[in-house]
């Protein structure tokens, strides 16, 4: 019945944390995110250019509220340019002119799946070719209207995903949660963005029982390292260094009473061989208030945590056949 309550009580927990995110933060998960990709195979663009159009990206998702968390890089924004027409200016000096044609998609970057696209013509003039490029590049204007229709439609089609496909994101935590890869499924299903809601739900029901096994783990790991080195020494010196141990159990984990046990025992050895007390404490079963908010504190460590870890940043999107 404990752990039932606790579980409830996990999953308000992160559903009042990330609604509360503020917008663009590093731990901004639950919420619809695109990652800005500038694609290496844009043809005849300078290098100069590609920044300046990483940026223009980077300013339409932010616009649009769209900015967060680098764990869920899996939709992104990303574009192609053609270049319409390049002409000289009759003007002394001649000046390099560009019309350039820029078509903006969005879409599943794991899956190649495009969901959305527009193509907006945009113009610069500049002393040289990479110049006049730079100057059109500049003229994309995140506030342009068929841009926002754009990313309101891709928008939609994000939200259908998660819609569509909740039973396997749900079934695939599952999985993850049976390889004993918690914090990488807890980081799976607080992603799914609050906006689909019967989704977002189901995801949150799942992720109590998940960190449940997650601090059941990390308590038999860090029970039995202060056994061994408490084992090996069992002195102060060994006291010290298997409460460092200790102290880092949960007291909602299964095995609490065990370090408790184990606690009170190197206590009462030490007071033995030393005559004073052991300067230890293990942290103490919490109330309501205070586990939602050690609850928050995990949540959010979880995700930025994986989202920051090698293996998360590491993406290869595929958009073959999007132009």
């Amino acid at each position: 019945m404990k752990k039932i309550i606790l579980w409830n009580i996990l999953i308000m927990c992160y559903s009042f944390s990330f609604a509360q995110n503020e917008k663009g933060s590093a731990n901004d998960i639950a919420r619809i995110t695109l990652a800005a990709f500038v694609p290496q195979q844009i043809d005849k663009m300078p290098d100069a250019a590609r920044s300046i159009l990483a940026n223009k990206l980077s300013q339409i998702v932010t616009q649009n509220e769209m900015g967060g968390s680098a764990y869920n890089q899996r939709f992104i924004i990303t574009t192609n340019v053609n270049v319409i027409s390049k002409d000289l200016t009759p003007t002394a000096p001649a000046m390099t002119a560009f019309v350039l044609e820029v078509t903006l998609f969005i879409g599943d970057g794991i899956e190649g799946t495009k969901f959305s696209s527009t193509s907006i013509s945009v113009k610069g003039v500049g002393e040289n070719e990479t110049k006049a490029y730079i100057a059109a590049i500049k003229k994309i204007s995140p506030s342009n209207i068929n841009i926002q229709s754009f990313v309101e439609n891709g928008k939609s089609k994000i939200i259908e995903y998660y819609n569509s496909k909740c039973d396997f994101i749900i079934k695939e935590g599952q999985t993850l949660t049976s390889q004993n890869k918690f914090e990488e499924a807890i980081a799976l299903l607080i992603n799914v963005p609050e906006v689909c809601k019967g989704c977002y739900d189901k995801a949150m029901d799942a992720v109590g029982p998940i960190y449940q096994k997650q601090i059941d783990r990390d308590c038999i790991i860090k029970l039995q390292e202060a056994n061994t080195n408490w084992n090996a020494s069992q002195d102060t010196y060994g006291a010290d260094i298997s409460g460092q141990f200790l102290a880092q159990i949960d007291p909602n984990a299964a095995c609490y009473k065990q370090a408790l046990a184990l606690s009170n025992k190197i206590a009462q050895r030490v007071k033995e061989i030393d005559q004073r007390d052991w300067k230890f404490q293990l942290k103490e079963q919490q109330d309501d208030i205070d586990l939602k908010n050690a609850s928050m504190n995990a949540a959010r460590d979880i995700g930025v945590a994986y989202g920051n870890g090698p293996k998360a940043t590491i993406v290869r999107y595929n958009i073959n056949g999007w132009w």
